[in-house]
Parts: structure tokens; sequence; C-alpha cells
């Protein structure tokens, strides 16, 4: 059966791209990015592909490739164009499709609406959180909306272990946690694929 998975982080620079090639590895699913700001000639899209190493995969074009490092509504405004959910087309595919975000669920797209407004119903979401000084409030605000909103919610953890967060974070969403991406030197392909054969069985699951 077609799996759907919106991947989302709890703020920005959490590991959200890391998890989004190693769920498109696990799955051999196809990858897609709607919303891409800044880092053009570097973008998350080429990242995972890089990180990438089956033959089935297949990597869709952004919807709004936008320039400047900066929330969608105001890069958008930068480049002279707007965001709508109109112009956020999801590529056909009869594959297992990976849908990465942007920033967090509330990153604006344009005056009215966000990110999350781009999770479809038949979505599952794995929310990326990492460890800081208010991580688990981020947390539980980014998984309880989407739990409120109706959404198949789990939990990839990122960075070093911190097991008191973790452990509060698990008993407040009751969110199934799909594993741990350590702090690692480097990720390539060979490690990409040590986490995806990891992860394999919890996300078949999902």
């Amino acid at each position: 059966m077609q799996q759907k998975i919106f991947i989302t982080g709890i703020s920005t620079e959490v590991g959200k791209t890391v998890v989004s090639a190693i769920v498109t590895e696990a799955l051999q699913a196809d990858y897609w990015k709607p919303v891409q700001a800044g880092e053009l000639d570097n973008c998350d899209t080429q990242k995972v592909k890089k990180m990438i190493s089956n033959s089935r995969s297949v990597f869709y074009p952004n919807a709004h490739a936008l320039k400047t490092p900066m929330s969608p509504h105001a890069a958008a405004a930068i480049d002279n164009v707007e965001v709508t959910l109109e112009s956020i087309e999801e590529p056909v595919t009869e594959n297992h499709l990976v849908i990465e975000g942007a920033g967090g669920l509330l990153v604006p797209l344009n005056n009215t609406e966000t990110i999350l407004d781009i999770i479809k119903p038949e979505y599952k979401v794995i929310v990326v959180s990492r460890h800081y000084l208010g991580s688990i409030n981020h947390t539980l605000l980014t998984v309880k909306l989407l739990q409120e909103k109706g959404y198949k919610v789990a939990l990839v953890f990122s960075g070093d272990e911190h097991p008191t967060t973790e452990a509060i974070i698990q008993k407040m969403t009751n969110a199934p946690v799909i594993g741990r991406v350590n702090e690692e030197p480097y990720f390539d392909q060979n490690v990409i694929a040590e986490y995806a054969e990891l992860f394999r069985e919890k996300l078949e699951q999902l």
C-alpha cells in the first residue's frame, strides 16, 4: 500500500533533510520538497539525492525554488512571486512519496497559509526533534497541533541522546518513536543505508 509521509521539524536545522534521506532510502520512496528557500546551488533535493543509493527513488522538482534563505512568504516577496496552495501540486506517482517541509509547521507561505496547510489528510507525519533548551515545548506544540488536526504522528530524535527530554515527550504525546539519528561525523550513502535498515520495519508499520 502506498505511503505518503510528510517530514517536518520542531525548528530549523534539526536534521529534517537527513531523516528525509533515511526514510526515502528505507522505503525506496520518491522524494519531493514543495518549497525550497535559499541554497539553490546545493538544495535539499540535491542533498538527499547524494545520500541515496537505491535506483528506484525519483526526485521531483520544487513547486517553488526561492533565492533567499528566509521564510517562504518573505523570500517569495523578494523574488516577486506568490506562493499559494494552488501553486503547490503534488507529483503523481504510484511509489511511496516522502515530502519534506520547510522549517516548522507554522512557517508562513503567504499572509494566510502555512506549511501545515500543505499536509493533506492522508499524509502520515514524522516530526524530527532535536534537544536544545526549549525543544520540549517546541516538540509538544508541534505534535499536539498535528494530533488535534487528526494526523497520525511519529517521532524521530536527532543528535545526542537526552533521556529525560525524550521520556517526557513520549509520555505527553504517546507518539511512536521510529528511532534516533545520532551525531555522526558525516552522512554518506553508507551511513544513510545503515539507518534505513534500522528504521525500515517501523516505517513500514506507520
